[in-house]
């Protein structure tokens, strides 16, 4: 890498994080006082899901099961009824599944290196060094969409990231990471911050972009990608939206309903939904109520089906 090259990130990290410590949004997760805990359930909560939705969410978690220990102690059918419709249910499963092995093997307290976070359940690559960074002050390098989508447009050029890759995302993150822990912070913080809301996928707003005199994606004149995006699959008439419906039938009978019942208590997807399954309605339900029983989010016994125990 030349000289010229390396003042240039260097640049673009010092802005970042300059841009970021004066326009950073208001989140409690980011208030100095918050707990390790309460930033690891910020994070699963804000996969997939926008943080409006998050925020009061997370103070209710926070009020109800403010440490591990009490999360781990509370029946996993009371964590996915309060989880609600935040969306991706199955991460309410895993957040209770996290509580309960910091409580087994880590004392009650959210371990601070990488690895053993890591190896809690359902812990990936991103959820790991996030929690390390901005918890504990780690220098590990923090890679989600956005992150990604800002280096692939600020760094190389490109309108479109690479897919999502823990090998390389590390690599390029590494590559820009101040070793102070507090910068390292900052920049990963302030990264994922200017692509969310300054560099979104659609309509960048360059014009507001405190790197936008360094951006090779606006030096090359915005090139089109040959990458193409992934687009998210359509809701409307999805399993996902099926499985959401049998999920709010459970969440508002704790005592369960009879199995056979279920087609008739949920009610079916629109008919111009655009589904393109060709299976009844009755059959399509039972199949994801077996699905969900599978993925730890429902129990059956004898012939009825509930939320877990």
């Amino acid at each position: 890498m030349s000289l010229r090259e390396r003042s240039r990130r260097t640049e673009i990290v010092d802005r970042v994080i300059d841009w970021f410590s004066a326009n950073q949004r208001d989140f409690p997760w980011r208030e100095p006082e918050c707990s390790p805990w309460g930033i690891l359930v910020s994070e699963v909560m804000s996969q997939q899901t926008q943080m409006s939705r998050v925020e009061p969410k997370w103070h209710e978690f926070m009020s109800l099961w403010p440490t591990p220990a009490d999360m781990a102690a509370a029946p996993v059918a009371e964590v996915i009824r309060r989880w609600d419709r935040l969306g991706y249910p199955r991460r309410a499963v895993n957040l209770h599944r996290c509580a309960t092995a910091i409580v087994e093997n880590h004392g009650g307290e959210v371990p601070s290196d990488r690895d053993a976070l890591l190896a809690l359940p359902a812990i990936g690559a991103y959820t790991s060094a996030a929690v390390a960074s901005f918890a504990f002050l780690r220098c590990e390098p923090v890679v989600d969409t956005n992150i990604r989508r800002v280096l692939a447009r600020a760094i190389h050029g490109e309108a479109i990231a690479w897919d999502a890759n823990p090998r390389r995302d590390d690599a390029e993150m590494s590559e820009l990471l101040p070793e102070d822990p507090q910068r390292a912070k900052l920049w990963n913080a302030g990264a994922m911050e200017l692509g969310a809301i300054v560099c979104p996928s659609k309509k960048p707003q360059c014009e507001v972009c405190p790197i936008a005199q360094l951006c090779e994606w606006r030096a090359r004149n915005y090139p089109a990608s040959t990458r193409k995006a992934r687009g998210q699959a359509k809701f409307a008439g999805s399993d996902r939206q099926l499985r959401g419906r049998v999920m709010a039938i459970l969440r508002r009978h704790p005592e369960g309903v009879l199995f056979d019942s279920l087609p008739d208590l949920v009610e079916p997807l629109a008919a111009d939904s655009g589904t393109s399954v060709d299976i009844s309605h009755a059959e399509r339900t039972l199949l994801l109520a077996e699905d969900l029983i599978r993925d730890g989010l429902a129990t059956r016994a004898a012939e009825r089906i509930r939320l877990p125990h």
